[in-house]
């Protein structure tokens, strides 16, 4: 649960932050797609969930 919401409060800013500077592509538009998945929660949500934990865990487990 901390994941999604510290995913939902960054890809809300980057959203923000793309809207207001009026630039939108293609990786902005699976950006919010995947903003719209976390907050629905739809059927598909937990497949987006899945894959955002399989990151997140992979991320944790990098060493710098």
């Amino acid at each position: 649960m901390l994941v999604s919401m510290s995913a939902v409060l960054l890809l809300g800013l980057l959203i923000w932050f793309l809207l207001r500077i009026r630039y939108l592509r293609w990786a902005d538009l699976l950006l919010c797609g995947t903003f719209g998945f976390l907050l629905a929660r739809t059927v598909a949500a937990p497949l987006v969930q899945a894959l955002l934990d399989g990151v997140s865990g992979f991320l944790g487990q990098l060493r710098f």
